[in-house]
């Protein structure tokens, strides 16, 4: 019997890659990959063809080249990147181009890889966290939740995927330890004692592929996921031991770590700001014990650090 083709955006980035490698790495799989990206001949595209992907191009921006791509598939895992373009709107857009090139195409099962509006929680007029972008609270979760409602008016039969923290920005992200004046390593983040739901990028994908797996039944459903919940100085604890010297916690207030000035400094300031006062919502909404069943394979953060510590910039 033929597989089902399941789409697969953002096939060479963290998320979709993940989901791809699942798939192809699960030889009695009812599923086959068809994986989208912009350069058919990066390394990581090329990875994937020799994994057994079909590789094509299409372009988020473009939705007629979606449409191709879509044409005959099964399903489709959608996924956006504010940290390319900084652009919200552009991300809604995205996922309008996204929900109607699934509709044009019949899709079956659509998951869209979303986060919370946080202006549900916190208004434009509440002034405990800033407005950023004119009418954002935290832009690279906004544009995600806002666009949400495309899929559903659509009539697009669609799992909404609420990711968390990546324990990967330690490594790529600029979040990792740095090396104080006194030459001790420190975290840095406005968390107070406060929860932090993370997960390793790699397993959002395994989740994904768990969630196409149960297939029908989770159409509709709004499902986050985390491989665990530290606190800042839990996660502290976890460096020490990993890295084997010693990193503290180095609280700071959103609004210092928001005049960091790197770029995105004011949007991940209000993210975390969001992740602390609103810690039950947050820490509800992924739930790691389903995450477990979706993907028997979850890391938590000491376990993703056996094979990334090392991988940690310290400077």
């Amino acid at each position: 019997m033929a597989k089902k083709i399941i789409v697969v955006f953002g096939a060479t980035g963290a998320q979709g890659g993940g989901l791809a490698r699942a798939i192809l790495n699960d030889k009695n799989s009812e599923f086959a990959v068809r994986a989208v990206t912009r350069d058919i001949n990066s390394d990581k595209a090329k990875a994937l063809a020799a994994m057994g992907a079909e590789v094509v191009a299409a372009d988020i921006d473009d939705p007629k080249s979606m449409e191709k791509v879509l044409g005959g598939a099964y399903g489709a895992y959608f996924v956006t990147f504010f940290w390319a373009h900084f652009s919200a709107d552009r991300e809604t857009t995205e996922a309008k181009n996204m929900a109607e090139a699934a509709k044009a195409a019949g899709l079956k099962h659509v998951i869209w890889s979303t986060l919370e509006d946080v202006r549900i929680y916190v208004p434009l007029s509440d002034d405990r966290m800033p407005t950023l972008h004119g009418k954002y609270k935290v832009p690279h979760f906004d544009g995600k939740g806002e666009a949400d409602h495309f899929f559903t008016e659509a009539g697009v039969p669609t799992t909404f995927l609420l990711a968390s923290f990546y324990w990967e920005n330690l490594i790529y992200f600029g979040s990792g330890p740095k090396r104080g004046q006194d030459g001790v390593l420190a975290i840095t983040f406005p968390m107070g004692d406060k929860k932090l739901s993370g997960i390793a990028s790699e397993d959002i994908g395994k989740c994904a592929y768990g969630i196409f797996k149960k297939g029908p039944s989770l159409i509709g459903k709004r499902i986050g996921i985390a491989g665990g919940e530290p606190t800042c100085k839990e996660m502290a604890e976890s460096l020490t031991k990993a890295l084997g010297e010693k990193v503290r916690y180095n609280e700071v207030s959103p609004d210092v770590y928001r005049s960091f000035g790197f770029p995105g400094a004011d949007d991940l300031g209000n993210m975390f700001q969001f992740y602390r006062d609103f810690e039950e919502v947050c820490t509800k909404t992924r739930d790691l014990r389903y995450s477990k069943e979706l993907n028997p394979e979850l890391q938590d953060f000491d376990t993703w650090l056996k094979d990334n510590a090392k991988k940690i910039p310290l400077n």
